[in-house]
């Protein structure tokens, strides 16, 4: 099958690396794994960040005359046209302009990915973008929310047929591999950045930017120091424009925490495996893709019973999650779960096959394949 691939918020192939895009390209590598032909609609990123009028108005006219261009290519060249047309993140900061304009024109089957609707936002700055992302929402034959939390609104907005849940996912091949390494792995990161071998490793791995990410590093500097009197070390893997003012906020805590920079993924899998405990505050967090790739290492996870946290960590079995994301909270589970050793354990034990069996590539896919099973549409 030929599919018609559009990232709105930000292309699959943008220099600049984030959630979004690899999300993205995860979505192409399960649909290029089934055997699909995917080819790249449109590089039109849509995303109105402050909700300027202007900036969707020109949106809208670039989105237009893409449209256009495709559509007579198509005319020209029938075998261009796809069979599908699959975007993925709308939402009202993001709208698409493209998928349902041509699906419109072509009667072609639309699936959006990553769907979530914000009725708040109907009128008032992103009062536009919402209109917009309301009508892809309408023009879509399947409306994927990748969190639990997103798909109330989206039945509400169109109905328990096209709205469905659709569980993120990961490849856990690097991050499965690493478990057996896990001694090897602990000795030469240990030599590599100076870290303790006599006291437990906290890891917490996140882009250093604005907004969300940097306040969940905030809110770990501050959840840390009450948990002073128990035996751990904090490893923080990331970078990104704020780093700056996370150092500053972990300024406090020399001598127990190691700020490692940007990793890749080989070294990421191999800290993953030789830590002890996962600790993350997931302020306004989605889901969270580390939290993912943490549980698949076979490190237990403690984080917050917030948005799409919980459908991805099983509380008590593969990690713990707080209530809420009070400092307090969370330092008196991370003092509960050092001290039971027996139960962190249990959790690596468990968190592997829990991403094996409903998180990873080969799960989506089979999801994916069930979905075009019921368009019709070849699996």
């Amino acid at each position: 099958m030929r599919i018609g691939f559009y990232a709105p918020l930000k292309p699959p192939d943008h220099p600049a690396p984030s959630g979004d895009r690899r999300v993205a390209r995860l979505f192409i590598d399960a649909l290029r794994g089934l055997g699909h032909e995917i080819v790249l609609l449109s590089d039109l990123r849509s995303y109105n960040r402050d909700g300027d009028a202007a900036r969707e108005a020109a949106t809208a006219d670039a989105a237009a005359a893409e449209v256009d261009m495709l559509a007579a290519a198509w005319r020209r060249d029938p075998d261009m046209k796809p069979d599908l047309l699959f975007t993925y993140h709308v939402y009202h900061k993001a709208a698409d302009y493209i998928g349902p304009a041509l699906k419109q024109r072509f009667g072609l089957p639309y699936v959006i990915a990553e769907a979530s609707d914000s009725p708040r936002r109907r009128e008032g700055a992103w009062a536009a973008g919402y209109a917009q992302a309301a009508r892809a929402l309408a023009a879509a034959d399947r409306l994927l929310a990748i969190t639990r939390h997103d798909l109330p609104a989206l039945v509400a907005c169109a109905d328990a047929i096209r709205a469905q849940y659709f569980a993120p996912f990961i490849d856990p091949t690097p991050f499965t591999a690493a478990v057996a390494q896990r001694d090897r792995y602990r000795a030469a990161l240990r030599d590599r950045f100076g870290l303790p071998a006599d006291r437990p490793w906290l890891l917490a791995v996140g882009m250093m930017r604005s907004g969300d990410k940097l306040a969940s590093f905030q809110r770990l500097a501050e959840t840390l120091p009450l948990a002073s009197d128990a035996n751990w070390h904090c490893i923080v893997a990331g970078d990104g424009p704020e780093r700056h003012a996370v150092e500053i906020a972990f300024a406090a805590l020399q001598g127990r925490i190691t700020l490692t920079g940007q990793l890749d993924t080989e070294t990421l899998a191999m800290l993953y495996a030789a830590s002890d405990l996962y600790i993350w505050p997931a302020v306004n967090e989605a889901y969270g893709m580390a939290l993912l790739e943490a549980q698949a290492a076979g490190l237990p996870v403690l984080s917050v019973h917030t948005r799409g946290v919980p459908d991805i960590v099983a509380h008590g079995e593969t990690g713990w999650l707080t209530p809420d994301d009070s400092p307090a909270k969370l330092a008196a589970a991370l003092r509960s779960l050092l001290a039971e050793t027996d139960l962190r354990h249990r959790m690596a034990a468990a968190a592997p096959p829990h991403v094996a069996q409903t998180l990873s590539m080969n799960a989506a896919q089979t999801r994916l394949q069930a979905i075009f099973a019921d368009l019709g549409l070849p699996a």
